[in-house]
């Protein structure tokens, strides 16, 4: 869709759906703009906030009757 036709649409709207689209236009933008700004963990930021507990390789009640 060219930028010619997009606004031979919005011509013929409105003044009430122009400034819609106006509103819209600019949650587009400001949603646009979040979704570059993404956080890259740094190496070790979880230490201490994962724990497993002392038996996580002891064998499992319901798997008795297998082994």
């Amino acid at each position: 869709m060219s930028d010619l036709t997009i606004h031979t649409k919005l011509e013929t709207l409105p003044q009430e759906l122009k400034n819609e689209v106006n509103d819209f236009i600019d949650f587009l933008i400001q949603k646009s703009t979040k979704s570059e700004e993404k956080i890259i963990p740094k190496f070790g930021s979880a230490k201490g906030k994962i724990k497993m507990s002392a038996d996580f390789d002891a064998p499992l009640d319901d798997f008795k009757d297998y082994m």
